[in-house]
């Protein structure tokens, strides 16, 4: 099976950013980009009705440096070529002037959906 971005399944946009999805085999995989200024709290902290990101991520940093701050108080940056791990219970944000992109194998399905 093959599957591109540049032909996706689904997008969903929402302030500052931008998901599009591929199902490939069953599995949805997700390609994000968040313009500069973007934030998790302020994009889609009301549409999901939690306090905080509540998906999980297992991703890939493609550009871009995203700022993550866990529920417990643990901040790091991420950056392009790094991959992460992220659990429930997080807020984002992008730092600088430069898109973040990153591709996610895992908590796209339900991202910036409708309830």
């Amino acid at each position: 099976m093959h599957k591109t971005f540049a032909k996706p399944d689904e997008v969903r946009e929402f302030p500052l950013g931008k998901l599009e999805l591929v199902n490939v085999g069953g599995v949805m995989i997700g390609r994000a980009t968040f313009q500069p200024g973007w934030k998790w709290s302020t994009s889609l902290k009301e549409a999901s009705g939690t306090a905080s990101c509540e998906a999980p991520h297992f991703q890939y940093h493609v550009a871009g440096v995203l700022h993550v701050k866990m529920d417990d108080g643990t901040e790091f940056d991420l950056k392009p070529g790094d991959v992460s791990m992220l659990p429930s219970g997080h807020d984002a944000w992008v730092v600088g002037d430069e898109p973040v992109v990153v591709v996610d194998w895992h908590g796209m399905t339900a991202y910036a959906g409708s309830k």
